[in-house]
């Protein structure tokens, strides 16, 4: 008998400033100690974009994200946690402001 995967729809956003991207180091959660973009799950109603700017803004601080695209995206399975991640990568330009950790329980440091 399968058991029915948890399946969730994620946005993560690749920040480009100066030929640059940010990485935020993980912890409390899956991938804790990696590196990854900041981004989260794609809530009821909202665009692809709309949900990255949120997530970017509510994780790292920045607001003036600019000149949004669609990139790729990925499917990643977690047995061991019955969850199935399809996640949408976008692309988004930021000219401003220093990001800051907002989360302290879900990372360590932007870079």
């Amino acid at each position: 008998m399968n058991k029915q995967l948890q399946q969730q729809l994620g946005v993560g956003v690749i920040v480009i400033r100066d030929n640059k991207v940010l990485l935020g180091k993980r912890k409390g959660a899956l991938g804790s100690g990696t590196w990854s973009f900041p981004g989260g799950h794609l809530e009821w109603n909202e665009s692809v974009f709309e949900c990255a700017a949120r997530e970017v803004a509510e994780e790292t601080g920045l607001a003036d994200l600019y000149d949004f695209s669609q990139v790729s995206y990925t499917r990643d399975v977690f047995i061991e946690e019955n969850k199935q991640y399809i996640t949408l990568f976008v692309t988004a330009h930021s000219a401003v402001g220093k990001p800051k950790i907002m989360e302290p329980d879900k990372c360590d440091i932007w870079q």
